[in-house]
């Protein structure tokens, strides 16, 4: 008896791909009502391919899936946005190779999320637009991170629960959030972190993306406020991820 196959259309931003026998590629995809999902691209590695130009990595495209005996299977592709400013500049790139692996690291197979989707898609547009791509990518850390259900509190101190005064505190990733002067001392691995640096955190945190659109920050805050980012996300996913240190890297030689 033959097997019944069902097809599925879908919007797909491409987060990883490997290569699988002589032509295929197995791709992981980031989908608006399936969550995250593996699918084959069969003989997409041949020269003449027409579904390759479609498929590469970041791309946002329109694809149409099959039902494969072991995964699902990419039989048309259309490219819908290709994000081409990241494909130009380095810098650029690397945030996006960033944003990518961060969001594969929080994320299970098959969990849908809309939110999350949007979210990807809207930080790869505003990565190729903004002047400051560090920026975008703190403010999609934050979004992320209330995505997940891990938005850290800003605003009262998460040792005694009273609200932050208007001073130097502390952070705990181990805690989630702020720490008071008083309880940072005594909070084993919490950070200092300055006025400037904790009310860049929370204006990102409460505000929309075109409040902070053209948001000039001081290399200093922003470093810091990227040191404590980092080292929550760190802890929370218990290793470092790959792309931080060529980003740094990237940076580095960009100046």
């Amino acid at each position: 008896m033959s097997r019944s196959f069902r097809s599925h259309r879908t919007e797909a931003v491409i987060l990883r791909r490997s290569e699988y026998g002589e032509a295929d590629r197995i791709l992981t995809l980031l989908t608006p009502h399936m969550g995250k999902i593996r699918a084959l691209a069969k003989g997409v590695r041949k020269p003449a391919s027409r579904k390759a130009g479609h498929l590469e990595l970041y791309t946002r495209a329109d694809l149409l899936l099959a039902d494969g005996r072991e995964m699902r299977l990419i039989t048309q592709a259309v490219s819908l946005d290709a994000y081409r400013p990241l494909r130009e500049d380095l810098y650029r790139a690397s945030c996006a190779g960033y944003a990518v692996e961060l969001l594969d690291k929080f994320t299970l197979d098959e969990e849908e999320n809309r939110a999350l989707f949007d979210l990807l898609t809207d930080t790869l547009t505003r990565l190729g637009e903004s002047p400051d791509p560090g920026l975008v990518l703190r403010y999609y850390e934050l979004r992320l991170l209330d995505l997940m259900g891990y938005r850290p509190e800003l605003l009262r101190c998460v040792r005694r629960g009273e609200t932050i005064q208007a001073e130097d505190q502390f952070f705990s990733a181990a805690d989630g959030g702020a720490v008071c002067a008083d309880c940072g001392p005594q909070t084993p691995g919490a950070l200092p972190i300055s006025l400037a640096a904790l009310k860049l955190l929370r204006h990102l945190q409460r505000s929309e993306y075109a409040e902070i659109a053209s948001l000039s920050v001081r290399l200093a805050v922003h470093a810091e406020a990227e040191a404590v980012l980092l080292r929550y996300l760190t802890y929370l996913l218990e290793r470092q991820l790959k792309s931080v240190e060529f980003l740094r890297l990237v940076r580095r030689e960009d100046g």
